[in-house]
Order: C-alpha cells, then structure tokens, then sequence
C-alpha cells in the first residue's frame, strides 16, 4: 500500500493576517531516509506566534521559510524508521519536521522523548519550547527572586501560563493579563496566579493598577504594543522588561508600534532585554529537568488546545491572533483509523 504524505507549504509571503492563498496543501511519496537519518509519524505539530514571522523575508533570529518549503513547525511523533542507532522504530521524537504527517530528519537535529513521564503533547508545550521559552525568560533575563511582582501579558497562552507558575514556585507574586473573564478566572483558578486583569474590560487600568499593588518588579511580555506602554509605566526601581514576543504587532501592515514610555528605564535605574530560546540550547537539559520535576511534584499544569486535522492548519493557526486558543495551540495530524 502506498502512504501519502500531506504537507502544508508556504506559498505567498503574507501581508497582514496569513490568508488561504498563503498556503499550498500538498501531498507526495514518503521519503526515502539516508544513512544516520530517520522518518517520523508526526502526531501534533506546533503552532506558535513565531510562524508569523519565519513567514516574512528579511533578516531575523532564524532564516524565513522559503516560498515553496513545507511550513516550519515543531512536532512530536513515533519513528517509523531508522538508519540511526539513536533511534528505533516505535520510539518517539521531537523535532522540527513542520506542517506534515511525516518527516525525515537527521539523528542528531530529533530528540527522544519518553511517553511514560508525560502525554507527548505535553513535549511541544509545557515540557516544550514554551515551557524553556517561560523557564530560562523568567530566571536568567527576568532574575526573578522572592518577593518580586511578576506581571504577565498573554497569561492564559503557552508561555504566559507556564511564567506565572514559576514565579509562584519561586516566591515571587503572580499577576496576569488575559482576554476575557474565562481566560481570568483560568488563571487565578487553576494556575494560582494572585490576580488577573481581562484587557478587554472598561476597567483595565484601574484594576491593573490594585491588582499591582504598588509596581511590576518583572514584566514578562508576549503581547507588545500599548501593553508594553502601559506596563512600562508602572514599574519599579531595578526592574526588569523581558520581551519575548509581540503578538499584538506581528500581522501589522503598518511600522510596529515602539515603547513610548522607555524613558522609565532611566528613571528607575531599569533594563528591557529581548531574547529567543535558541540563546540557551546548549541548557535545554537543565531546563527540561526542572520543569519536568515540577511538572511531577504537582507544581505545573498545563493546557493544551487541539485542533483535529491537517487539512484544517490555516484556520488553526489563525487562533494564535483572535485569542480563540484556550491554552498551547497543537495540531493533531494522525488520522485516526476508520
């Protein structure tokens, strides 16, 4: 019987929010694997904020995706094959084999995860990248400490959800931005954040500001724009502005919208620093093992958001910018027998 492999690859670079035409479905043989590679049954592809912009041309942290190319994505699967003592069929893999239902890759650019400790979901969440991408931007460029207030944005997303958790194991406080009332009561329910603020209400600053209680000794920031702004200028002495994302800018057709209140930065002797999780790959290890030994203790929860179908991805991944995801975005590609 022949397998066919269906992929989604980048067909028009996207100006503004990815439209259909962005994409074409594809479908082809599986690949034959050489010596040292392996082929993987992807199960769930990512989908993260970052796809947006690996879609544009122009210099970044990371090539963009070619016109042509199949969509970068990570994901987690079950080897099929192996030309690789690193692996065999029926272990499973995390890697970054992109929008497809199967992906060839070298040994050494896959990871072998162990479905007995976690759901292997959970390998592209919380035990992921987001969850490395919260860890290392909370503890090395936040340097959270106890005591510390710990604002937030996107608090109910992937990364967000996991930064507020460790600020509570660490002593410090815990306090959330989100969209909606259910996204809030998600956080201070189940995640045990002090307090979370809904963006979307007439109240927003006057509730920030008590929820604050007093300034933000952190802010962890996934969200840019006016909550940058606002944030900024509320902080404290010695604070610390980690940016790591800016959701609210990414599908601009306009210049992004800077800092306005940077000069805060002066005034309270603070520091604003940028970083990606690929700063710190060669302490993935030490990250994954903290997380996971939380994660065991009860300590980290997590939620995720699953899409069915590899045919659905363009509308998926469009949940990423509606704030409809309900926790980390996955895609479910395997197809169920019928």
């Amino acid at each position: 019987m022949t397998i066919i492999n269906k992929q989604y690859r980048l067909a028009a670079r996207p100006h503004g929010i990815p439209k259909d035409s962005d994409w074409a479905f594809t479908t082809e043989a599986l690949p034959e694997i050489g010596t040292g590679e392996v082929l993987v049954r992807n199960h769930y592809c990512s989908l993260d904020p970052a796809m947006r912009g690996w879609m544009n041309e122009g210099r970044s942290y990371i090539p963009p995706v070619k016109i042509g190319d199949v969509m970068r994505a990570g994901t987690v699967g079950e080897v099929m094959a192996s030309n690789s003592p690193e692996f065999r069929a029926g272990d499973f893999a995390l890697g970054t084999l992109g929008i497809q239902q199967y992906g060839k890759a070298a040994a050494k650019d896959l990871t072998k995860v162990d479905p007995s400790l976690a759901p292997i979901e959970h390998f592209l969440g919380g035990l992921g990248m987001p969850g490395l991408t919260a860890y290392f931007g909370l503890t090395d460029v936040g340097a959270v400490k106890s005591g510390d207030t710990v604002l937030v944005s996107g608090a109910a997303g992937a990364v967000g959800s996991i930064v507020g958790q460790i600020a509570k194991i660490k002593g410090a406080r815990a306090v959330g931005i989100a969209g909606g009332a259910d996204k809030c009561a998600y956080v201070t329910e189940e995640l045990g954040f002090e307090a979370c603020v809904d963006y979307k209400s007439d109240r927003f600053l006057d509730d920030l500001k008590a929820a604050l209680q007093g300034g933000i000794d952190v802010y962890f920031d996934n969200v840019g724009g006016e909550i940058l702004d606002i944030a900024l200028a509320r902080i404290r002495r010695h604070a610390r502005i980690v940016i790591c994302g800016a959701i609210s800018q990414y599908n601009n057709t306009t210049p992004m919208r800077g800092p306005q209140n940077y000069i805060n930065l002066l005034v309270h002797h603070a520091r604003m620093e940028g970083f990606v999780v690929f700063d710190y790959l060669s302490r993935y290890g030490e990250g994954t093992e903290k997380l996971a030994a939380w994660y065991s203790e009860g300590k980290l929860t997590f939620r995720n958001h699953i899409e069915d179908g590899i045919e659905n991805f363009p509308g998926a991944l469009l949940k990423l910018f509606s704030g409809e995801n309900n926790g980390k975005l996955l895609l479910k590609v395997i197809e169920t027998p019928t």
